[in-house]
């Protein structure tokens, strides 16, 4: 059997970081987990090909070569991957369909699949694998059993090129405690967190190691704390690791807002290499908050939260949502209030959306205020619901405060922010690319962009510091923010 696995492509959104990829010479920000993990689960026979087409084209030829086409997409990926079902039907091919979008979508609506294997692959492809051989696979699989993770397989790495990608990605949990209104991964994933041991990750940290990766990896937890005995059980070993084989990795990776709470368990955050936490701060109004069921936000001073974690050697990436049907109109000042005087540069700020099978899903549709599916791209202000707020005033409100955070001024002043809060323990060596990004930088910001003078102020206040990586990284982000804005501004 030739099995052609199929990841579909990002449109330009926040997280492609598409523009800031270019200062790298990398083609894409991560690299398709989920597939290279399900590869792993196939029958080791069964000859691996895998087409990421964020980093190269699908060509006729990988189509026409294949027995059966295996996809997986997030919703934002959506337009792409129906794009690549309908090449692959043209062929003749059978099509099997898995992962979040498929998971969480309406079939009837998806032409070309003619296997759904959905939910949790360590549970659904086996019979799928079980019946195919049998020469009778069905349509749909779905459980709504979670499986433990000792049963997940290490990714099947030599299907891809590291020097395309600017960051790995491994998985250490599957779930959340938390049940935020807006949000679907317990939906997708369960309430109850469930964990991989620690031989079993840090394992999967010396297979990376063995098959030539060095650098940055975003552990992709949902919630790295959602589970913190498992996680402080964990650190030790992976700090021991790292020691041994003196730091090759750097780690980022998602956690909630009561990690704050936790001087331990930061600390051997700290030790391990992590350098980035993403934290779901989403509004500094309590009201709102509380209506989207997100009471671990609410009995906190959040700019302390972000200020404990920086202190910590740990920047502070954040999203941000408004829209909510609490929300006031002084929503918009108080985003942009919040997120300079937090200094968290990298503010992903989006409009409410409802996603499929979610609380607020539900909600808006018995009410019948939900218009249409949701695009999955972050910043789309293509609302899927009616707002109680006046939708012109929301909108309006939405793209100003982007241009704000993101014009030079209140950008540079965010980083220089982070900067002072900050306490490096970073360890890990630099690579090629980063001093790459580094000298490209200095022509295209330092010299061509209306920042210079504040790229200048910024790289010449740290240089020789520990900070400096960070500020080189913030430039560069920025420039890639303020498109994205612009994009936004004009839409």
């Amino acid at each position: 059997m030739h099995i052609l696995m199929v990841y579909p492509r990002y449109p330009n959104t926040f997280w492609s970081f598409r523009h800031a990829l270019s200062f790298l010479g990398k083609k894409a920000a991560f690299p398709p987990l989920g597939l290279l993990t399900v590869a792993s689960l196939l029958p080791s026979a069964w000859e691996v090909k895998l087409v990421d087409m964020n980093v190269e084209k699908l060509r006729e030829e990988d189509l026409s070569l294949a027995d059966m086409v295996f996809i997986s997409a997030m919703i934002v990926q959506k337009d792409s991957a129906q794009e690549v079902l309908e090449r692959a039907k043209a062929l003749g091919k059978r099509t099997v369909a898995g992962g979040p979008f498929f998971t969480s979508c309406d079939r009837e609506s998806i032409r070309g699949v003619d296997h759904f294997v959905l939910d949790e692959a360590e549970l659904t492809l086996p019979p799928f694998l079980k019946d195919f051989e049998a020469g009778c696979p069905k349509a749909v699989y779905t459980s709504e059993s979670k499986p433990l993770l000792a049963l997940t397989p290490r990714p099947r790495w030599s299907l891809i090129n590291f020097k395309h990608y600017a960051t790995m990605a491994v998985q250490f949990t599957r779930g959340c405690p938390f049940n935020c209104e807006f949000c679907d991964i317990t939906k997708l994933y369960g309430k109850v967190t469930r964990a991989k041991d620690a031989s079993q990750f840090v394992g999967e940290m010396e297979a990376l190691l063995r098959a030539g990766w060095r650098g940055s990896v975003f552990i992709v937890d949902d919630n790295f704390v959602g589970n913190m005995k498992e996680t402080r059980a964990m650190l030790p070993s992976l700090i021991a690791w790292q020691k041994e084989h003196g730091f090759p990795f750097s780690f980022f990776t998602e956690a909630s807002v009561n990690l704050a709470k936790d001087e331990p368990l930061m600390s051997l955050m700290r030790d391990a290499g992590f350098t980035k936490v993403f934290l779901g701060i989403e509004t500094p109004q309590k009201e709102s908050l509380r209506e989207c069921k997100k009471g671990q936000n609410v009995h906190v001073d959040l700019k302390e939260v972000v200020t404990t974690i920086q202190q910590h050697g740990m920047e502070v990436l954040a999203g941000f949502i408004v829209g909510f049907d609490a929300d006031t109109k002084s929503v918009f000042d108080d985003q942009i209030a919040f997120i300079q005087e937090a200094g968290i540069p990298t503010a992903m700020v989006g409009l409410l959306t409802a996603l499929p099978k979610t609380e607020l899903w539900k909600r808006l549709q018995a009410s019948g205020r939900l218009l249409r599916d949701s695009t999955g791209d972050n910043l789309s202000t293509l609302l899927n619901f009616v707002p109680k707020m006046d939708r012109d005033e929301l909108i309006a409100g939405y793209r100003r405060i982007l241009a704000t955070i993101y014009s030079e001024r209140h950008y540079y002043e965010r980083v220089h922010t982070l900067l002072r809060n900050f306490r490096p323990a970073v360890r890990t060596k630099l690579q090629w690319c980063d001093m790459r990004a580094f000298l490209h930088s200095i022509i295209r910001i330092g010299i061509f962009s209306r920042a210079r003078f504040r790229y200048w102020r910024l790289m010449c206040a740290h240089a020789g510091r520990k900070t400096f990586p960070l500020a080189v990284q913030a430039s560069i982000l920025g420039e890639h923010f303020k498109r994205i804005a612009t994009r936004v501004a004009a839409s």
